[in-house]
């Protein structure tokens, strides 16, 4: 890949955030698009320099879960759009 791939979508509560990526991957049965999140919370260090950490305090969880919430209903969402299903619920098959 040339250059730097950008999100699909990002979600921010506070300090933690989450990111949607797209990556097309090839099947027996042709590209197939798969979507994966990462989660992260933004800090700074005692020194003033911002750093990024995958560990979450009690009070940060909420802040994930909501992130992670989003993340999964745009997964949803664009999943929908692709398959061209108008419906509310997406089928997965493992």
């Amino acid at each position: 890949m040339t250059g730097q791939q950008l999100p699909t979508a990002k979600y921010k509560a506070g300090q933690v955030s989450s990111a949607i990526w797209k990556d097309e991957i090839q099947t027996p049965r042709g590209a197939v698009t798969i979507y994966r999140v990462t989660i992260q919370r933004r800090y700074k260090d005692k020194n003033g320099e911002w750093r990024s950490s995958g560990s979450f305090n009690r009070n940060e969880i909420p802040l994930a879960i909501h992130c992670l919430r989003k993340a999964f209903e745009k997964i949803i969402e664009l999943q929908n759009e692709e398959s061209g299903n108008g419906n509310d619920v997406e089928e997965f098959v493992a």
